[in-house]
């Protein structure tokens, strides 16, 4: 395994972000006492937020050119970095930071010394929190909650899953929501960092699984606090009914992958047809 430094450095992916990217950056320096470098991987914005924010001190410009998805983007913004960082940020550009939340990710890293990705407590704009350390989906739970989470929230399968019973202190959890992670650079680059066949959803999910599997944890530190807005850029109507396609076929490419072989067959095949009608469904209520 290679040897890292310990500095530290952000990576957020950014995509037409707008004048949220300002908060983000004018959060960031209450969030650390540390220098903090940062890079904005950049998939083709056209709003010239990214070239204003890279004016800034400390601040990167990496131009991709093209939208090649969120985790694809986070790997390339981490391959930036050398070997002296050895603890890397992933967080989506529309976060406001909370005083003193990443030196709080930071501390408990050190508590958690095989803690592969930490997570803070996430809040909505209206103060609620965000369920962002929860369990990995199973078929059982998947199910459940896929047919019964907007009809009926409070179903079993959707609390379970989501962990809404668990209490907000620190502990493991199966994954981390992938809009805000401290990720120790050694445990990321042992997993080869994220799916790049993900184009976007679940990528945190299988970088979770993928982590526990090779010996790491996911730790959640609701110690930590961060605001995230939420779907600046694929709430536009231009993009919504692609993310509501690529949420579902990143959701069968999770469950498939993990269910190979002539036995499974059966269980993809109608995985596959039932987030097909699922995922039609809720592309035509967005439409409406």
């Amino acid at each position: 395994m290679r040897d890292y430094g310990d500095e530290l450095a952000v990576v957020t992916v950014t995509y037409s972000p707008g004048e949220t990217l300002d908060g983000f950056l004018d959060s960031l320096k209450g969030a650390t006492e540390r220098p903090v470098r940062v890079v904005l991987a950049d998939n083709g914005s056209v709003d010239g937020a990214p070239e204003r924010a890279a004016e800034r001190a400390g601040v990167e410009l990496l131009r991709i050119g093209e939208n090649v998805g969120y985790g694809s983007a986070a790997n390339r913004g981490v391959a930036e970095l050398g070997p002296e960082v050895g603890w890397v940020v992933v967080a989506n550009p529309d976060l406001v930071w909370g005083e003193g939340s990443l030196d709080a990710l930071l501390a408990a890293a050190a508590r958690w010394p095989r803690a592969g990705a930490l997570g803070p407590l996430i809040r909505d704009p209206d103060g609620t929190v965000y369920p962002s350390a929860r369990l990995l989906p199973s078929i059982g739970r998947g199910v459940g909650h896929a047919l019964f989470s907007r009809v009926w929230p409070g179903n079993p399968w959707t609390r379970e899953y989501r962990q809404s019973d668990a209490a907000v202190t620190e502990r493991r959890a199966g994954w981390l929501s992938g809009s805000c992670l401290l990720l120790r650079r050694a445990a990321f680059d042992s997993v080869d960092g994220f799916d790049s066949r993900y184009f976007m959803y679940f990528e945190d999910v299988d970088l979770g699984d993928r982590l526990q599997r090779s010996g790491w944890l996911n730790i959640y530190v609701p110690s930590a606090d961060v605001v995230h807005a939420g779907g600046h850029s694929t709430g536009r109507a231009d993009v919504s009914a692609r993310m509501l396609a690529e949420h579902h076929r990143s959701a069968y490419r999770y469950l498939a992958d993990r269910h190979p072989g002539l036995r499974w067959a059966p269980l993809r095949v109608a995985l596959r047809l039932g987030l097909r009608v699922r995922a039609g469904a809720a592309v035509r209520r967005a439409a409406r």
